[in-house]
């Protein structure tokens, strides 16, 4: 129980006994059904088994507004929280507890002061949401696979280790990366994300006056970026958005960012672009047993 309170990981015999719990069967439904964890070889397969287990048996997991959560859908979603954490150490999602899933997007109260200092309160939809020491809360319609790189699940979890080093700053713990200094990630941060606010604002500035930047109509300018404009809000998000593009669809990340794209390979000591042309998609067997985590 005070392992729970305090937000700790689980025991590594509640692991090993959650991880019982996932037949191969359903965890080949999984791998299958989210093209990014088809690349995965055997051996990461395993390991990332390892981590959903470990998340599961460390967090509970609800469902709102009426959402019921099948087995499916809560180890779909621990995989996926897990992929970035494949080989970094799982202590990096302690100190909170909980994963809220509603069926749909929702809304989040926000209160914002302008230059004249008046406070305007208003409610903003979202897909899904991190909290500093709290929840995660997920859209699960907007978790299922799509022709995007879009990962709220990814997303959410980025800023988690974003969070890990105190402030959601782009710059996630590093401690464990003695070749990785803060200095040298902000450097490569800033100037990425520079270079990623030009080609935004080049692409913006193609688009015809008579389309709606912020319609459907504008999204084969926007498809031309090698990540979604919401990166260039600020170096959080420029991260967490990064992250999704990064396991989901790394190629034109790498080709348009490559010095940013080297250092998430870095960080997160996984080689998503390398994975896919090696190895392309299969269906890897899901273990009898395995120990708990590493």
């Amino acid at each position: 129980m005070l392992r729970w309170l305090k937000g700790r990981g689980a025991a590594a015999s509640a692991v090993a006994q959650m991880q019982a719990r996932i037949t191969p069967e359903l965890w080949r439904d999984v791998l299958q059904a989210y093209p990014f964890l088809a690349t995965l070889g055997a051996a990461e397969a395993e390991q990332l088994q390892a981590r959903a287990a470990w998340l599961l048996a460390s967090k509970t997991m609800n469902g709102a507004r009426g959402q019921m959560l099948s087995d499916f859908m809560r180890l779909s979603i621990a995989a996926q929280a897990a992929l970035p954490i494949l080989n970094l150490s799982p202590t990096l999602y302690e100190g909170w507890d909980e994963i809220i899933v509603y069926p749909e997007g929702f809304s989040i109260p926000r209160t914002h002061q302008d230059d004249a200092g008046v406070v305007h309160e208003y409610d903003e939809e979202a897909a899904g949401e991190a909290w500093e020491g709290g929840p995660v809360i997920l859209s699960w319609a907007d978790t299922l696979p799509g022709d995007t790189a879009f990962n709220v699940i990814i997303h959410e979890f980025a800023h988690k280790l974003d969070l890990s080093s105190g402030d959601a700053d782009g710059i996630p713990d590093l401690s464990a990366h003695p070749g990785l200094s803060p200095r040298t990630w902000h450097g490569i941060l800033s100037s990425s994300l520079d270079q990623f606010t030009i080609a935004l604002d080049t692409i913006e500035a193609a688009i015809p006056g008579d389309i709606d930047p912020e319609s459907e109509a504008a999204a084969p300018w926007y498809s031309q970026l090698p990540l979604d404009p919401y990166a260039a809000t600020d170096e959080a998000e420029f991260f967490a958005v990064s992250s999704e593009h990064f396991f989901v669809d790394p190629a034109p990340l790498a080709l348009a960012l490559p010095d940013w794209y080297e250092l998430l390979r870095a960080y997160y000591r996984q080689d998503p672009l390398a994975r896919a042309a090696d190895r392309g998609p299969h269906s890897p067997e899901a273990p009898a047993e395995q120990p708990g985590h590493s």
